[in-house]
């Protein structure tokens, strides 16, 4: 087997992306923006999603704090987890975590509904109709998400200290004012910006993702769940590299 044939169905994925992401960002700009529809989407993406993520952020404050515990106690250091858990979180393992969540349950879903309609080739009907499927399914999608996947991350972020006040509580009597100023008092700027802008990515990386699984699917069946499935592969992976290259900026241009 030949390197051009290894490599050419890379290139030619990375292609499509290209080319997806351009037919994005030309519709953003287009009139006739679909407000009703990035509301719904909006809704979806994040009401309907509050109940896992404050279950995820509170187990997370929670089992961090148990699990601190013990090595804190030995260093004589209990005063300083609140401050731990809240720079642990907020930095590094909300945004991930809440991140990765949504790639399983919304980049998923948005791959499989859109792979559903193509299958049954209702894009190609509002194509034909006069409508412009990019700016109605894709552009309200990806946009619903750059806004609530951050808005889902504050809101963990801050169920998680409530997990890990609650944690507190089960080994000390240290009152809710003194824990959430320990935990408030040493977040710095350079803590909350990079984790914000690294919230807004995840959620573009999330939202783009599930669309282009979604509007490239095959027209067998079977490619609804392989484009929900790919979805979330995907968009985990680009999590992944998207943080690794944040934190890598972060630490060069900020706590260096």
């Amino acid at each position: 087997m030949t390197g051009k044939s290894i490599f050419s169905p890379i290139l030619i994925n990375i292609a499509d992306q290209a080319l997806f992401l351009r037919s994005f960002l030309r519709n953003i700009w287009k009139k006739g923006f679909e407000w009703e529809e990035f509301s719904r989407q909006s809704y979806i993406i994040g009401y309907r999603s509050i109940g896992i993520i404050a279950l995820t952020g509170f187990i997370l404050g929670f089992v961090l704090t148990i699990q601190s515990q013990p090595t804190m106690k030995q260093f004589g250091a209990v005063g300083f987890i609140p401050g731990m858990v809240s720079v642990s979180v907020i930095r590094e393992i909300g945004p991930v975590i809440v991140a990765l969540i949504c790639a399983g349950k919304i980049s998923s879903s948005i791959g499989a509904e859109l792979g559903s309609m193509n299958v049954t080739e209702q894009i190609d009907a509002m194509e034909v109709s006069g409508a412009n499927p990019v700016q109605y399914l894709v552009v309200t999608r990806i946009l619903a998400c750059i806004i609530m996947i951050p808005l889902l991350t504050i809101f963990a972020d801050v169920i998680a200290l409530f997990g890990g006040y609650a944690a507190t509580l089960l080994d000390t009597a240290m009152s809710a004012r003194l824990y959430f100023y320990k935990a408030i008092s040493i977040l710095e700027f350079s803590d909350i910006v990079p984790s914000f802008i690294k919230t807004i990515l995840f959620g573009f990386a999330i939202g783009f993702v599930g669309c282009f699984k979604g509007f490239n699917s095959n027209r067998g069946t079977e490619s609804v769940g392989l484009a929900a499935n790919s979805a979330v592969v995907t968009a985990s992976i680009w999590i992944i590299v998207i943080d690794a290259i944040v934190v890598q900026i972060t630490n060069t241009f900020v706590y260096s």
